[in-house]
């Protein structure tokens, strides 16, 4: 049964009149549910008419932080902040000793609950520390505003507070955004924990130090986490209290600047998370109850808040939320030139039990009446709105539930995602070398997770990102490797385990990266294999900082291993980018799980792996298309860690072989056990 609509359905839909979604063409199991997402692309259609009135454009709607917040207008200083509950509102801080004053209090200027102050120029300078001191029946507090652009904690109190930040002259862009690549390789990083030393790094550092690695490995992406300001540094930036403000934690607002332009002069696109799908439940530092109710921003009772991460829900179906979310969105892009973003816990917004439960196996757990219509309809036009702003935009979701539509065009009634991160992948890759022998992986279900995305959608391929490596997990090569770590990564050391754990790190990373369509992700330090697992300073380990950095100097050392793993994944991305994919599904040659052997094609590569543990194949058959194939990539290369088996820069020649009736095309190939071989047909 269909669930009633909330709100009337407009005139126009998205999809045109009567017209089903057109990403159900391509997948006929969706068919019976053809109404329920008209309903909800209307939905969709009806919101952004309410919002806009139809005479706005979307974009221009989207632009509360140019009305609310703090601006220097002319001669004066004009601040906005809506808080309806309140009764009265003034301005505190370093310019007038923290006092409430009639000078620095603010007037109501409507029945919505705006409130305006209207400053002489000299009354705020540059640097000056504010709040408001807001009061309400029976009560009040101080509150950061909610559209502050500038953000700081003083380290002897711990407090936040605004700041006035308006630099003699504003920063000066010195390169264009590069084109969007057609894969994305995105290395997502943190830049207080990108340095060695066992302390918070910044932007500078990062831009001086980080990005030349970033370059050098071949990435055209960064995905740059805990960029909006957060109170809690260990939150990995996923609590969030101010939307508008870069986490001043790591430099100032011109030094992010500077290292986004870096980046874009290095040809490399800058995306970061964004956190819409909730928010920091501090009412000191955030928005919750800023004007003395719970559901200003939030939904009211249980409904606003989270179960799972002690953070307040977003009520995505009043416009004012909306106002301010949409409004987020287009600020990054405008004011510090972002190339897109990675929507952060899009499955907790979809659905009511915020994915905690349901393990999404059958298509009634998408149309069962727990999906949020109005944050699905936020989301959809989030995409319009980021793709209308900036047509070369790159969004990508974070959902584990593999939402219908999600990476469909929103004229099309999707919602609008370029790409989708394939969370299966690592949970996969994890469960295979945790729970089962080498000798026991299955070829099939492996090729299958490697390319489970719907018809309409791509998606962003990884074996890990930050979520596996935090602390209470391990990452990829210490489940493979595990204690010999931390004896048997020199040159000079025999370790089978290490043997083992660098072959197998290859392998799982070039097939992975090799079979994605849409993008491939790597989180920092990952590619070198890092040894150890990542914990930010909190009560339980001391407040150290020793795991809350990368050990780069381990990378560098020609004496020890790691290096090996970090040049393999640069020659693989540099085969990749010089060899593109085209955004299909690759074509399977070979999967045979009694020899664990996988080979398929991707364009004029053929890619083999054997993952067998102990069995090397010296002519191993391999169906192809005519031509000449040439040895572009060999993981058992010394320079790689391997153990030299194979001769460099072969040349293979297909051969007709006779079963029966039928004749086919094989190239033989020397397979040693854990090797994976890139050959391009000529």
């Amino acid at each position: 049964m269909m669930p009633p609509m909330k709100t009337p359905v407009a005139t126009e839909s998205i999809t045109g009149e009567a017209a089903a979604p057109a990403f159900i063409s391509k997948d006929p199991w969706l068919a019976p549910f053809r109404a329920l997402l008209l309903q909800r692309a209307d939905h969709a259609t009806w919101m952004e008419a309410h919002l806009t009135g139809g005479k706005l454009a979307l974009a221009d709607f989207a632009a509360a932080h140019e009305y609310y917040g703090l601006h220097r207008r002319g001669d004066e200083w004009i601040l906005r902040e809506w808080a309806p509950n309140a009764t009265a509102m003034h301005l505190v801080g370093d310019f007038n000793n923290w006092q409430s004053t009639p000078a620095f209090a603010g007037r109501r200027l409507n029945a919505k609950g705006d409130w305006e102050w209207c400053l002489p120029a000299a009354s705020l300078h540059h640097g000056d520390h504010y709040k408001l001191r807001v009061s309400w029946d029976h009560g009040g507090g101080e509150r950061i505003p909610a559209f502050a652009r500038r953000v700081v904690q003083d380290h002897t109190t711990n407090l936040f507070s605004a700041q006035v930040w308006t630099p003699d002259a504003p920063y000066k862009w010195h390169h264009p955004r590069p084109t969007r690549p057609a894969t994305a390789t995105i290395y997502e990083c943190h830049v207080g924990m990108a340095q060695e030393e066992p302390r918070v790094g910044t932007y500078d550092e990062f831009r001086s130090h980080i990005l030349p690695r970033i370059k050098a490995g071949g990435y055209n992406t960064i995905q740059l986490m805990a960029i909006q300001e957060h109170p809690y540094y260990g939150s990995f930036g996923y609590h969030v209290s101010s939307f508008f403000a870069a986490s001043s934690r790591f430099g100032t607002p011109e030094a992010l600047k500077a290292l986004i332009d870096e980046a874009h002069g290095m040809g490399i696109s800058v995306i970061m998370d964004l956190v819409h799908s909730h928010a920091v439940s501090n009412e000191a530092e955030g928005l919750s109850r800023l004007d003395g109710t719970p559901f200003q921003y939030f939904h009211d009772g249980p409904r606003g808040h989270h179960p799972a991460w002690g953070s307040r829900c977003f009520d995505y179906g009043k416009p004012e939320v909306l106002h301010f979310l949409l409004s987020n969105c287009r600020f990054w892009l405008d004011e510090y030139r972002l190339d897109g973003y990675r929507f952060d816990g899009i499955t907790s917004m979809l659905y009511h039990h915020h994915g905690l439960g349901p393990a999404f196996a059958t298509y009634d757990d998408y149309f069962n009446g727990s999906v949020d219509d109005d944050a699905l309809a936020y989301l959809t036009l989030a995409n319009k709105l980021i793709h209308d702003v900036l047509p070369s935009a790159l969004t990508v979701a974070e959902d584990v539930s593999g939402m219908p539509g999600l990476c469909a065009p929103v004229a099309e009634g999707g919602i609008g995602f370029d790409l989708r991160l394939a969370m299966g992948l690592p949970d996969c890759w994890f469960q295979l070398v945790r729970k089962q022998k080498d000798e026991d992986w299955n070829m099939h279900n492996l090729w299958h997770h490697l390319n489970d995305r719907r018809p309409e959608e791509k998606t962003v391929s990884y074996v890990e990102s930050h979520d596996q490596a935090i602390v209470g997990d391990k990452t990829m090569i210490f489940e493979l490797v595990d204690a010999a770590m931390y004896d048997g990564m020199s040159k000079q050391s025999e370790s089978l385990a290490v043997d083992r754990g660098i072959a197998l790190h290859k392998l799982i990373r070039l097939v992975t990266a090799s079979t994605a369509v849409g993008g491939y992700l790597n989180f920092m330090g990952n590619e070198f294999g890092h040894p150890e697992w990542i914990d930010f300073p909190r009560e339980g380990n001391g407040w150290s900082y020793h795991y809350a950095r990368r050990q780069w100097s381990l990378r560098d050392n020609p004496d020890l291993r790691y290096h090996a793993l970090a040049d393999f994944d640069a020659a693989m991305l540099a085969l990749l980018r010089a060899h593109p994919a085209p955004a299909s599904r690759p074509d399977a040659h070979c999967l045979h799980d009694g020899d664990k052997v996988i080979a398929f094609s991707r364009g004029n590569l053929l890619f083999a792996f054997n993952f067998s543990p102990a069995v090397s194949f010296t002519d191993y058959g391999i169906e192809v298309p005519a031509g000449t194939y040439h040895l572009l990539l060999n993981s058992d290369e010394p320079r790689f860690g391997g153990h030299d088996r194979i001769t460099a820069d072969q040349r293979f020649f297909p051969s007709a072989v006779t079963d029966g009736e039928t004749t086919r095309l094989m190239i033989k190939l020397y397979l040693p056990a854990r090797t994976a071989l890139v050959l391009q047909r000529l």
